[in-house]
C-alpha cells in the first residue's frame, strides 16, 4: 500500500510533467465497460482528463505493480462523477498519462486516505 505522501508524489509529478507538456493522455476506450461508461455519463475525452487532473490524494484507492507492460505501476482511484462512483486506474510513463480502466465501480471502493 502506498503511502499518502507516495500519492501525493505521484499526482504533482502527474500534474507538473502534464502542465510542461512532457506527457499526452492516452485512454483506452476499446474495453466495453470503459466505452459503456463514458456513453453512459456523456464523458467526452477532454471531461476524461480533467477528472484525472482534479485526483486527490483522498480519492486514491489502491497500487498494483507492474500491471501495465510488466514496467509500470498501475493506480487506483474512485471519484463520483454525476452521483456514480467511477473506477478510475492509470499508469505514468515517461512521456504518457495510461488510463486503463474509467468505468462504474464493480466492487466497493474503499478509501484508506478519507
Amino acid at each position: 500500500m502506498a503511502s499518502k505522501q507516495e500519492v501525493e508524489k505521484f499526482l504533482e509529478e502527474l500534474k507538473v510533467k502534464e502542465a510542461s507538456g512532457v506527457l499526452r493522455f492516452l485512454i483506452l476506450d476499446d474495453r466495453a465497460k470503459n466505452a459503456q461508461a463514458l456513453h453512459n455519463l456523456d464523458i467526452p475525452p477532454d471531461k476524461r482528463k480533467e477528472i484525472i487532473r482534479k485526483l486527490k490524494p483522498e480519492d486514491f484507492y489502491r497500487i498494483e505493480d507492474g500491471l501495465y507492460m510488466e514496467k509500470y505501476t498501475m493506480w487506483s482511484f474512485g471519484k463520483t462523477v454525476q452521483n456514480i462512483e467511477v473506477y478510475i486506474k492509470i499508469s505514468l510513463t515517461e512521456r504518457n498519462v495510461i488510463c486503463i480502466s474509467f468505468h462504474e465501480e464493480e466492487y466497493p471502493i474503499t478509501y484508506p486516505f478519507k
